[in-house]
């Protein structure tokens, strides 16, 4: 199965957000389920499934049909934006939310802020799945109490550098994948480098996409990011935030981005025509890469990040309890989620499982790529996760990231100063309740 666009979109451009999250989860597809059901044995039920993009599912629907021929799964697919905003609706109406919902890290916040609207998957069994995950991406899927369990994971964005390596020789750059990471252990240096292939001047290539996600990956790897601990914005007061918004516009000032929003369509032409020498690479990106730039296989490698590791995306499956068929519902996510079923999702659509038993399977650890010059994906991205460092996140974390991406565009697009971006990004900031 060819890797297929799904929700990769992080809210933090205006036209930067459009898709992000996929499948794993540690146990057997229906342990610790509750006896009771809300339908009949032999009744036919239809669950509905919200999803922002591909989540690589449709093999997994089929294999649950076989031994569940009474369920029929329907997908409902929107874009990012799109699909948190209007489950947002849904529960404040109590009306049109799916059985199970996805909901990408940046909004999950939000959501685990309002248990009254979501079943609580305990009732179910599935609170027997908290050894398979890591503890931070399970902490995330509770209420905030910590009393009820809201979500469970199913992917992590450990980051890695995706580059062009025919680009980086072309600039005159070395182009394996040891040496290009050894180019910038920090963005101080990244940068210098970026100056180096600009310098060469190679022909209808920049650097670098846009500096949204680079804005991004560097407050992900900051001890404290948006928020503090008590769910108070800090982005005024916070100096990482502010070396971040810095060290990304000095891209734009340095000439170093093809100004390609994320997930814009011309971002996705970009890939194809080869616009950008380097973009930050969280796991689920390598299947994106590979489905927008098809005739660029082995051009692309993947080296380490800037500043080391850090997370971007990743997604919870929740039910609403607005769902008839809430067990049913609960038993498909514990199926999607499932141990097996994340390792089958990561090898088909390069998204990366929170289940760390499977970091050290020699199937994942010895998992390659032919597309990315056979670089070992599954080593690369295992490394990555036992790296990350989980960072607090705020409850509308995403309107402030979308806040702060907006500025750095005005930015990039000549509309404003990066000090006037900024005084803006503060107002701006200041009015998300």
């Amino acid at each position: 199965m060819a890797p297929r666009m799904r929700r990769f979109g992080l809210p933090l451009l205006t036209a930067s957000v459009l898709a992000l999250a996929t499948a794993c989860g540690g146990g057997g597809d229906g342990a610790g389920t509750a006896s009771e059901s809300s339908a009949q044995p032999a009744e036919k039920i239809k669950l509905t499934v919200g999803l922002f993009g591909d989540f690589g599912f449709k093999p997994l629907y089929a294999e649950y049909q076989k031994t569940h021929p009474n369920i029929e799964i329907v997908e409902n697919v929107t874009q990012f934006n799109d699909h948190h905003s209007n489950l947002v609706k849904r529960l404040a109406t109590n009306a049109g939310a799916g059985d199970v919902e996805a909901v990408e890290v940046g909004y999950i916040s939000t959501f685990t802020a309002q248990p009254a609207k979501f079943t609580d998957l305990k009732q179910y069994g599935l609170d027997q799945r908290q050894a398979d995950y890591l503890d931070w991406k399970w902490q995330q899927g509770l209420s905030k109490d910590g009393a009820q369990v809201l979500g469970l994971g199913t992917d992590v964005g450990g980051l890695a550098m995706c580059y062009r390596k025919d680009l980086f020789k072309k600039a005159g750059l070395p182009d394996g994948r040891d040496e290009v990471s050894a180019l910038w252990p920090t963005w101080e240096q990244y940068i210098e480098t970026g100056k180096k292939f600009a310098a060469a001047d190679v022909a209808g290539a920049k650097f670098v996409d846009s500096p949204g996600e680079i804005f991004r990956a560097m407050v992900n790897q900051a001890p404290t990011g948006l928020y503090d601990a008590q769910d108070t914005i800090i982005v005024e007061s916070n100096p990482d935030v502010k070396k971040a918004w810095d060290l990304s516009n000095q891209l734009t000032a340095d000439g170093l981005t093809a100004k390609l929003a994320a997930f814009s369509p011309p971002w996705n032409t970009g890939f194809a025509k080869g616009s950008f020498a380097t973009i930050i690479c969280p796991a689920w990106m390598t299947g994106f890469i590979q489905e927008q730039a098809k005739d660029s296989a082995g051009k692309w490698d993947i080296a380490s990040v800037p500043g080391g590791s850090g997370n971007s995306g990743g997604s919870h499956l929740m039910v609403p309890k607005q769902s008839k068929h809430p067990k049913e519902a609960a038993e498909l996510i514990n199926f999607l989620t499932s141990k097996e079923n994340q390792a089958k999702v990561f090898k088909e659509e390069g998204t990366f499982p929170s289940i760390p038993a499977l970091y050290d399977d020699p199937s994942i650890q010895n998992f390659t790529k032919p597309f990315f010059g056979d670089a070992p994906i599954g080593k690369i991205y295992s490394e990555a996760a036992k790296a990350l460092k989980p960072q607090h996140l705020g409850p509308k974390e995403a309107d402030v990231r979308t806040a702060i991406g907006n500025g750095l565009g005005r930015v990039e697009q000549g509309k404003q100063t990066p000090d006037e971006a900024w005084a803006q990004v503060l107002e701006d900031v200041k009015k998300i309740k």
